[in-house]
């Protein structure tokens, strides 16, 4: 368990990433009792420096000895990295919350959204994991949901921003964008491909595209990504029972993924009722007035730190459905965010 402390030692893992940036921002926005902060990442970035509070703090190199002093990690420098690392950080003290896949499905492994099981938190062996981008904003908005009229199916489609592929996929999409533009003089009858050359990190282009596939495809036909949101959604729930079923597609967005969920409930949801109680869901902002074309996009989620839900209706086609429309910025609510409040659960319990 996290010692009672005034202030708290904290480690950042991945610190030059884009997530590691968030959760230098999110812990000043949020004034987190920090007294040191470390931070980590590999090689290529030693000697790199970055700002908090005011202060320049030079990057040190990941290794097994980098955590002694440390209280809290907060990881973001990918699976391999994790299960190599944290078992040094576990072993020096340190109580760290995961954002990687590495330990998401283990058994002794809380898996926690702080707006649906914050209970699960306190019960670790030294690491939490943060689930996956997609998985957070989809339990945000279903959980009160389901709490009312207990969901027996849900159908996911994910329309998910390239800084969820990281800081070089995103850098090519707008080298790819920036060659069409240059090429292409009438719209209409111009050509939208790039130069192979130009198609390095994504298996396709990504510039004016879709790419429907995240992660690798796994022997039944989905991806990584898709399964993530399926077994993630069902332990965060605490209910193997619900169905699921997702597709998992990348947009030539920057920043927030957006979710089109198709939901079946026990008991009859309307939509005005599914309304009011998002409406007064922790984490959630609804923006759902159809007629003044009020909706949630990704653009107005970027920088924002909840879950927008609108395009609240019933489906027709069956007896107790209902659609929405879930958009949420992935890096902040789908990543930093959530681990920095598992570390403001942490350190309220010590």
């Amino acid at each position: 368990m996290l010692k009672k402390r005034d202030r708290y030692n904290v480690a950042i893992m991945g610190a030059t990433g884009a997530v590691g940036g968030q959760f230098l921002a999110i812990l000043d926005e949020r004034e987190f009792p920090v007294n040191e902060i470390r931070l980590l990442a590999s090689e290529k970035s030693k000697g790199k420096r970055l700002k908090f509070r005011e202060n320049d703090y030079e990057v040190e190199v990941l290794s097994h000895n980098s955590f002694k002093g440390i209280d809290i990690v907060l990881s973001s420098a990918g699976a391999s990295r994790s299960l190599e690392f944290l078992p040094s950080a576990v072993k020096a003290g340190a109580v760290s919350i995961d954002n990687s896949s590495a330990f998401r499905m283990e058994k002794d492994v809380p898996l926690v959204v702080p707006e649906v099981n914050p209970h699960t938190a306190y019960n670790h062996n030294g690491i939490i994991a943060n689930p996956n981008c997609s998985t957070i904003q989809a339990v945000v908005a279903l959980w009160p949901l389901h709490k009312k009229a207990r969901i027996k199916r849900a159908v996911v489609s994910t329309y998910q921003s390239t800084s969820g592929a990281g800081q070089k996929k995103m850098l090519e999409m707008e080298k790819q964008v920036e060659a069409v533009n240059k090429v292409v003089d009438n719209w209409l009858s111009g050509s939208h491909s790039v130069d192979k050359f130009l198609i390095k990190e994504f298996p396709y282009q990504i510039a004016f595209n879709l790419i429907p596939q995240i992660d690798v495809f796994l022997d039944n036909a989905y991806t990584k990504e898709e399964m993530k949101l399926v077994n993630e959604t069902r332990k965060i729930m605490a209910d193997d029972s619900v169905a699921i079923t997702a597709t998992c597609v990348r947009v030539p967005v920057f920043f927030a993924h957006s979710e089109s969920i198709n939901i079946e409930t026990e008991t009859k949801l309307t939509a005005d009722e599914a309304r009011k109680i998002l409406l007064n869901s922790p984490g959630v902002v609804v923006v759902d007035d159809p007629k003044a074309a009020k909706y949630p996009m990704p653009l107005d989620a970027e920088g924002k730190n909840e879950v927008f839900v609108g395009r609240i209706r019933e489906d027709e086609s069956i007896e107790n459905g209902l659609n929405l429309w879930v958009v949420s910025d992935n890096l902040r609510k789908g990543a930093a965010l959530n681990a920095i409040q598992i570390a403001e659960l942490l350190v309220k319990q010590a």
